[in-house]
């Protein structure tokens, strides 16, 4: 069955492609995130302080983002759907070892491992979406693909907490990596997409070739940097905005509900950018969700509170349903000679940011200092929204 598009946009089993998509990012997206209830908990069962335990997402983070371009280039030679189900095995083993893990150096080790295979999942799929639906109307699968992501937070960042309150944090992981399980069967029924593979046999046309095409781009490497600071402020400051209302006094359950605003927003929110692909420009939706940034730290700077912390994630989400979308969108149509390569350097340079911004939270979380946290984000996150919103109005004007 071909997997091109025909000239309205429509792709034929469009919708079953989608969800299968969904699936994955779900997946990926509540094992990555389900980490940051969980953490003073696994501080509190080996008695270690809450810094050292950050070291299991923060090393998570950072093995999800070194790996993309790994996985980005293997999925070249080998297949979008290939790849995914590859990394799943890795996911399981790697669940397994954190559930049954002895120490905190060993779980350290199994989140490691475990995000460096759940890091194939969501960039392939973004990269399947560049190559089964047409630019004019990418950018509406691939909210779709944010929603998915948006629900796969909000179910972790909830439930992780509530299912370490009632049978403890093992469990969370456990069932994360049945979850992989259960994904990798479901791929079977994903076909892989038409030029998801390439034939080149050299090592400069399979790696050396692409990065240089996306790093020679003066456009693709503001998308890379923008993405780096995108990871830091929302995904790596997000992480300690449960532990947080924990340090005053509130359960794993309650912080993971009121975190979970986050997901909520972004789900909510992606419906909406879905709505205005077409009808507003990328340079406005970047811009409003650089204003939903803005507005989510200062919530805390507030007060640490369940409300206070609920309203922070919700604009998150907003801010991840509008710029981020925009920014991944401009990351799949600003170098499309080197597509999947783009797409993971994306990846590798958001979830360094990422790793970046919990690592350099951690001190401060550990003594309880997340004013000076908050407001470190909200600094950062003013120049981050102009920057993306009025250079994304300068691509789009070179372009046409």
């Amino acid at each position: 069955m071909s997997t091109t598009p025909d000239g309205s946009g429509a792709v034929p089993d469009g919708t079953r492609r989608l969800r299968l998509l969904q699936l994955a990012s779900l997946t990926s997206t509540v094992d990555r995130f389900a980490i940051a209830p969980l953490l003073v908990p696994i501080a509190a069962s080996f008695s270690a302080p809450l810094a050292a335990a950050a070291g299991a997402a923060g090393g998570y983070f950072l093995a999800y983002g070194l790996m993309q371009v790994v996985w980005g280039v293997l999925s070249d030679r080998i297949g979008r759907v290939r790849v995914m189900r590859l990394a799943l095995v890795g996911a399981v083993l790697g669940g397994v070892a954190s559930v049954l893990a002895p120490t905190l150096a060993v779980l350290v080790v199994a989140r490691v491992v475990t995000g460096a295979c759940t890091a194939a999942l969501i960039p392939a799929a973004l990269v399947y979406v560049g190559d089964t639906w047409p630019a004019a109307v990418r950018q509406r699968p691939l909210s779709d693909l944010l929603a998915a992501t948006a629900l796969g937070t909000a179910v972790a960042t909830a439930g992780a907490g509530l299912l370490a309150d009632l049978a403890g944090w093992r469990v969370v992981l456990g069932t994360t990596a049945a979850g992989s399980a259960v994904l990798f069967v479901a791929l079977r029924a994903l076909p892989e997409p038409d030029g998801g593979r390439t034939t080149s046999r050299g090592i400069a046309d399979a790696v050396l070739r692409p990065l240089a095409a996306v790093a020679g781009n003066r456009w693709a490497r503001l998308v890379l940097a923008l993405a780096f600071v995108e990871g830091a402020v929302v995904l790596g400051v997000l992480t300690y905005l449960a532990p947080a209302l924990q340090a005053g006094g509130s359960s794993a359950a309650l912080a993971g509900l009121a975190a979970g605003g986050y997901g909520v927003g972004a789900v909510l929110f992606s419906r909406v950018v879905r709505r205005l692909v077409g009808r507003l420009r990328a340079a406005a939706l970047a811009g409003t969700g650089g204003g939903f940034l803005v507005v989510a730290w200062v919530f805390p700077l507030v007060a640490v509170h369940p409300v206070t912390v609920a309203a922070a994630g919700l604009c998150l989400g907003g801010a991840w349903a509008f710029l981020h979308s925009t920014l991944q969108t401009w990351a799949t149509e600003v170098v499309p000679q080197a597509r999947a390569t783009a797409v993971a350097l994306f990846a590798t340079l958001l979830f360094l940011g990422s790793s970046a911004g919990t690592a350099l939270g951690a001190p401060l979380a550990d003594a309880g200092r997340f004013a000076p946290l908050f407001a470190a984000a909200l600094v950062v996150s003013v120049p981050l929204a102009l920057v993306a919103a009025w250079t994304r109005a300068r691509y789009a004007r070179r372009a046409t």
